[in-house]
């Protein structure tokens, strides 16, 4: 979430004529992420739950490559965001790897939240 926020500051620098195809590809990956993983989160097999964790793993390399593109093209600032969506993609690799070690349990499948 923190990331989808950090990317709509960064798309304020991109030029008037060039902003909607920026935003309109940026946007569509930056949501992805956060909306895949909680999609998954929601679901009730552990296997729909990392299917989900894949795509929003391909959503984050096509975040890294717009976000590239902007740089390129426009010469922005956004340097400190490909550390950021590299952390993101270190983070979802590492849950990937934790859910597909653990056994399956019914009690693995449950996600529970704090009331």
């Amino acid at each position: 979430m923190d990331l989808a926020a950090q990317i709509y500051s960064l798309t304020l620098q991109v030029p008037k004529e060039d902003l909607y195809w920026l935003t309109s590809q940026v946007g569509r990956s930056t949501v992805s992420i956060p909306s895949n993983i909680a999609e998954g989160a929601a679901r009730h097999s552990r296997n729909e739950f990392i299917q989900l964790f894949h795509i929003a793993s391909g959503s984050v390399a096509e975040l890294e490559t717009q976000l590239l593109l902007a740089i390129y093209m426009w010469l922005i600032s956004g340097d400190h965001l490909i550390s950021r969506i590299e952390e993101v993609r270190k983070l979802l690799l590492g849950l990937l790897r934790s859910l597909k070690m653990k056994p399956v349990t019914h009690q693995s499948l449950l996600i529970t939240t704090p009331l």
